[in-house]
């Protein structure tokens, strides 16, 4: 056993391809000279780590540039073709399943609608069969795959031991999921590696690493879509709470004893902004339409003028502004990201009106150094965020491939 404290010479390896695999990934091409004076590695644990890499084909050189004097330095990368990633969003409308390359380019895409209740089985052969889907679209076998993240609009209790993704259980209050053993369930289905996490934890990743959050050590990333939710980064780390249900921001309240919400409760944020709440109040909504459709309805009747329209939306972007200021007076951020579907469609026009009410509602030294913005990565941003989840396992790890893939590389 390996006292507590000191590394064995495995634990030094491994940390030595973690941080030159991290390092080409967020910041490559680059050469072994520059890799050794970015991450402090020595030139001989550089000549080492990248030749072990490069012969687990994890990364493969990509050109060259010229050096002073001496032979041209040859350029690494981490290796895009050399394995996949699967991204899933199970959202309030529907369940995307995208697969992607290592250098989260996204192949091929499946869309299915949810028509009805989120009944845990359907779902989950909806990823099943989006999976199969997008793996036939692109000609990528299975066996290629790191793993599977899926992004979920409820509070995940992580499971533990090798196969923790199996053991995921889902607590959705909003749609009647109460201890779903949803990783059991998918497993049944696949034998890929399993990582599940809450949706708006999948997009604060997306953001921090790929969008507007990037740079930024303290932020919230607001996931604004059917519901309501956040991501809370405190040091760079996405902030869990006790129990993982950290950045239930939807179900703050905005009105003691106010309308009903979808969880049980009265006055919550989600009951009033959120778009499912936003096209129920408003009296212009032609029945049966979807709600991207309502709510786009909703935005054309407030540009046009008409005033039932405009009120409910300068209503939602003060008590979002409001809301906002509570994230600015409790965390303190650097940043606040407004995304999701709905937050993208009525950003542009509801954010300057949300800047204006946070700074008469927050303190004022923490809201001028708080910056308030739109997610620059679209509308699905929660599935590239769910395939960061097994791309993270395979960077820490300093490129550990999952036995199937390992198996099929012999």
């Amino acid at each position: 056993m390996t006292p507590r404290g000191k590394q064995t010479v495995r634990d030094l390896r491994r940390s030595s391809r973690s941080t030159l695999l991290r390092h080409l990934y967020f910041h490559g091409p680059l050469s072994r000279q520059e890799l050794g004076t970015a991450t402090g590695l020595s030139a001989g644990s550089v000549s080492n780590v990248t030749g072990e890499l490069l012969t687990d084909g994890l990364i493969e050189e990509c050109g060259s540039v010229d050096s002073d004097g001496g032979r041209p330095r040859i350029l690494l990368r981490v290796a895009p073709g050399q394995a996949h990633l699967v991204g899933v969003d199970i959202g309030e409308t529907q369940v995307r399943v995208t697969l992607f390359d290592l250098a989260l380019t996204e192949l091929a895409s499946a869309d299915q609608p949810l028509l009805a209740a989120h009944d845990p089985e359907r779902v989950v052969r909806m990823i099943a069969g989006g999976l199969d889907q997008v793996l036939a679209t692109a000609g990528v076998p299975a066996e290629s795959v790191l793993g599977i993240g899926i992004g979920v609009p409820g509070i995940v209790e992580q499971g533990t031991g090798p196969d923790a993704g199996a053991g995921t259980v889902v607590h959705g209050q909003t749609f009647g999921w109460d201890a779903v053993p949803f990783g059991r369930m998918l497993r049944a289905h696949t034998p890929l590696p399993l990582h599940v996490d809450n949706g708006a934890k999948t997009l604060g990743q997306a953001e921090m690493w790929f969008g507007a959050g990037r740079g930024s050590r303290h932020a919230v990333v607001a996931l604004f879509g059917s519901g309501v939710g956040a991501c809370v980064i405190a040091d760079g780390t996405r902030f869990r709470g006790a129990t993982s249900s950290a950045g239930e921001w939807g179900h703050t309240k905005v009105h003691v004893g106010g309308r009903p919400c979808r969880c049980g409760s009265r006055g919550c944020l989600e009951a009033y902004v959120g778009a499912e709440a936003l096209v129920e109040r408003w009296d212009g909504t032609v029945a049966g339409t979807s709600e991207k459709a309502g709510l786009a309805a909703l935005l054309r009747a407030a540009e046009e003028g008409r005033p039932s329209a405009v009120a409910l939306l300068d209503e939602a972007a003060e008590l979002l502004g409001a809301s906002i200021a509570d994230l600015v007076n409790l965390f303190n951020p650097e940043r606040i990201v407004i995304g999701g579907w709905a937050g993208l469609l009525l950003g542009p026009r509801l954010l300057p009106a949300i800047d204006e009410a946070a700074t008469r509602y927050a303190l004022s030294y923490p809201r001028s150094r708080t910056t308030i913005t739109l997610s620059d990565l679209g509308p699905d941003a929660v599935t590239l965020g769910a395939a960061t989840l097994p791309l993270t396992h395979f960077l820490d790890s300093g490129g550990e491939v999952p036995d199937h893939l390992a198996a099929a590389a012999v």
